[in-house]
């Protein structure tokens, strides 16, 4: 998953953006309200982080401009406010949650994982294809009851095939919402990790093939009758 922070407090962000990483999400981040909406506005993003409070223009604005050229990103403000009005100025405006300053990483991590769930319209953190589960909330994955020990990056590959189940998902989608870093045309990246996670999560000769690659247009996530 993909998130983008913007937060002008520099020690906040870094420790927001620490956070995110260490739980396997793909982060960019910027300290003012323009910058952040030009990338708002260029990239695909799984959920958004806006301070109210910003250099040039303030995350209510950035929010109203986005919702009004449709950008439907899941997006929660993060502010020093905490009068009742401000919230729900905040939320009419089109926001999906509001969490006020100070608060406990361990708080925003799951406020973020419910707003990444909400836009793909998952209710539950359980994600369940043929006998695959996994659980976004406690970062655990099992194939036929067996745990499996995924990288971070693997695991966060596994929860987007698994959101998008029965839909082709292409390359560039896996990089933009998977990888920090852009990654090269050329690169053979993204074929490396889905190989890996069909190793991973093939626990046994009996395990049915999960990950089905489409020629020249992705990977499709589903359970298919052998």
């Amino acid at each position: 998953m993909r998130i983008l922070v913007v937060e002008d407090s520099n020690r906040l962000r870094e420790s927001i953006v620490l956070a995110l990483r260490r739980s396997g999400y793909a982060v960019d981040a910027a300290g003012d309200g323009r910058e952040g909406l030009e990338m708002a506005e260029d990239h695909p993003y799984d959920a958004a982080i806006l301070d109210i409070m910003l250099p040039s223009l303030d995350g209510i604005s950035i929010l109203k401009k986005l919702r009004a050229g449709g950008n439907r990103t899941p997006v929660m403000f993060l502010t020093a406010r905490d009068a009742i009005e401000d919230r729900v100025a905040g939320l009419r405006g089109g926001a999906d949650d509001y969490l006020v300053k100070p608060f406990a990483l361990e708080e925003l991590l799951a406020r973020v994982e419910a707003l990444c769930r909400r836009g793909y319209q998952k209710a539950s953190s359980e994600l369940v294809i043929g006998d695959l589960k996994l659980d976004s909330a406690a970062k655990i994955a099992t194939r036929a009851g067996i745990a499996l020990d995924l990288p971070a990056r693997e695991f966060a590959l596994l929860e987007y095939l698994m959101l998008r189940a029965g839909q082709i998902v292409t390359r560039t989608q896996i990089e933009e919402h998977i990888y920090d870093d852009l990654v090269s045309p050329m690169s053979n990246v993204v074929d490396s990790a889905v190989c890996a996670l069909r190793k991973a999560i093939a626990v046994s000769e009996d395990s049915k093939p999960l990950i089905h690659t489409r020629r020249g247009q992705g990977y499709v996530m589903e359970e298919r009758a052998k």
